[in-house]
């Protein structure tokens, strides 16, 4: 479990990809606190370190995390957002996120917004019933509160600190992200589609 608290910012040293998969090669200060079969999300995309050095770490990404997330366009020299799980004493500074990316979402326009900046992202019709405006929502890996929602999608703010600090800073329009929903969300749609009579708007 994470928290969408970016720790670092790493870079992709190497990509090999394969019929069976890729293998990425990510250069970052926190390999030092990895061990082989540790959990570190990338993007967002939770994965299993595989090979493990003091300055960097390898891990597999199977075909289904290449067809939900942007995971398979990283090219050597890309910059990634990097967590590593929560641990039981550490503070809850973002929500819940699983590091289980629900698909991605393209970055429509950026606005500026006093120091802040506001990024305008549409989803795909599927994740639109999971997001509510002043809700959760991981973009990236990047904890963050859904400031408004429009017919297509979400707007967001980004502080100077998430600007610096992750790869929000550098993305463009026509860009894909990495979105998970809030994991509340989906249970509460599920319940819902499986009990209607849970409904506050089901007629008795």
């Amino acid at each position: 479990m994470f928290t969408g608290i970016v720790k670092q910012l790493g870079r992709v040293e190497a990509v090999e990809s394969s019929a069976d998969g890729a293998r990425l090669r990510i250069s970052a200060q926190l390999a030092a606190e990895l061990g082989e079969g540790d959990s570190v999300a990338v993007n967002g995309a939770c994965l299993t370190a595989t090979t493990v050095t003091d300055d960097a770490f390898e891990a597999d990404v199977m075909h289904q995390t290449l067809e939900l997330t942007t995971l398979g366009e990283l090219e050597p020299g890309s910059q990634v957002n990097l967590e590593l799980p929560l641990r039981a004493t550490d503070r809850l500074g973002g929500h819940v996120v699983q590091g289980h990316v629900d698909g991605t979402g393209t970055v429509e326009g950026i606005s500026d917004d006093g120091f802040a900046k506001r990024l305008r992202v549409e989803l795909p019709d599927e994740l639109l019933p999971y997001v509510v405006e002043h809700g959760s929502i991981a973009i990236e890996g990047v904890s963050l509160t859904i400031a408004e929602l429009n017919d297509d999608g979400v707007e967001v703010s980004l502080i100077p600190e998430t600007l610096e600090r992750t790869t929000l800073g550098a993305a463009e329009p026509g860009d894909r992200l990495n979105i998970e929903c809030d994991v509340l969300a989906r249970y509460v749609r599920r319940q819902l589609e499986t009990d209607p009579s849970l409904s506050p708007l089901t007629e008795e």
